[in-house]
């Protein structure tokens, strides 16, 4: 088929060659800063960039020993967790009555729900800085970007678990009904292990969009820091070897979270398929 294609398109390895360079120049377009930026993570030049002097990991120690940097680290944390639990909880509850109930306009349910994912997250956080600064008279603080980052992050959390709610067989809770399970032992032992999988990978998920986010924390954290926050106002002055081992580090958390999100999934899968087997034997 490959030769048939050769002699109806003579250009056809020319045409061939000329995309796969392209990609190869996106891929470099995307990834080099990424791989730059590690890179000089580890020069031991002072001021982070070329030339490479050479090879050292002190910044990273440096990193650490900052207060700032713990603060902010600190902070970041705190309020990913936060986040997390608020977003995993709303979202999840929010998905049984979008897709179980018989509400007229489910759909247009839907886009609303989703709908902070689609707007701008300017938008967000200024509508939010004036409902709590103008309205509701509240002190910025961290409680605040907690919630605004709630707005956005929780429909993630509802789009995974909906999802994995229409895909549920309902014939599984109608046997337990039928073995005398009431409603929350269905909930408890049926449909919540089943549902584990996509939970877990909500929570990871917004624990790695809290992480990184900046433009609606910006607006509504006030006089406090997250590392995102930490690494533009260091930026303005100047990038140096601190600042792209901060970086580095961020970049790795959330690589390996987005990485937990899609392992852990199927390891809890895997687990609750063999917790049956286990019991019968």
């Amino acid at each position: 088929m490959a030769r048939d294609l050769d002699i109806v398109s003579p250009r056809g390895r020319l045409t061939r060659a000329a995309l796969a360079g392209w990609a190869v120049l996106i891929y470099v377009f995307l990834f080099a800063p990424i791989v730059l930026l590690v890179v000089f993570s580890f020069n031991s030049n002072k001021y982070g960039t070329f030339p490479i002097t050479g090879w050292t990991s002190k910044w990273y120690g440096q990193v650490f020993h900052d207060y700032q940097i713990r603060d902010a680290l600190t902070t970041t944390i705190r309020i990913a967790l936060e986040v997390t639990v608020v977003s995993t909880i709303v979202g999840t509850a929010a998905a049984f009555p979008l897709v179980r109930s018989r509400l007229p306009f489910r759909s247009g349910i839907r886009i609303t729900l989703v709908l902070p994912i689609m707007i701008p997250g300017l938008l967000i956080g200024i509508s939010l800085l004036v409902l709590f600064t103008s309205v509701l008279h509240q002190q910025l603080s961290p409680t605040t970007a907690v919630i605004g980052q709630a707005v956005y992050t929780t429909p993630f959390v509802l789009l995974l678990v909906a999802a994995r709610l229409q895909g549920f067989d309902a014939s599984l809770e109608r046997a337990a009904s039928d073995l005398g399970a009431n409603t929350y032992q269905r909930l408890r032992y049926v449909v919540m292990p089943l549902l584990a999988p996509a939970i877990l990978a909500g929570a990871l998920f917004v624990f790695t969009l809290s992480l990184d986010e900046f433009i609606i924390t910006l607006f509504l954290i006030g006089s406090h820091n997250t590392l995102p926050i930490y690494i533009y106002t260091q930026v303005k002055f100047g990038i140096t070897p601190e600042v792209n081992a901060l970086a580095a580090l961020l970049l790795a958390a959330s690589l390996t979270l987005m990485a937990l999100a899609f392992v852990l999934p199927a390891l809890v899968r895997r687990a609750v398929r063999l917790v049956p087997r286990k019991a019968g034997a």
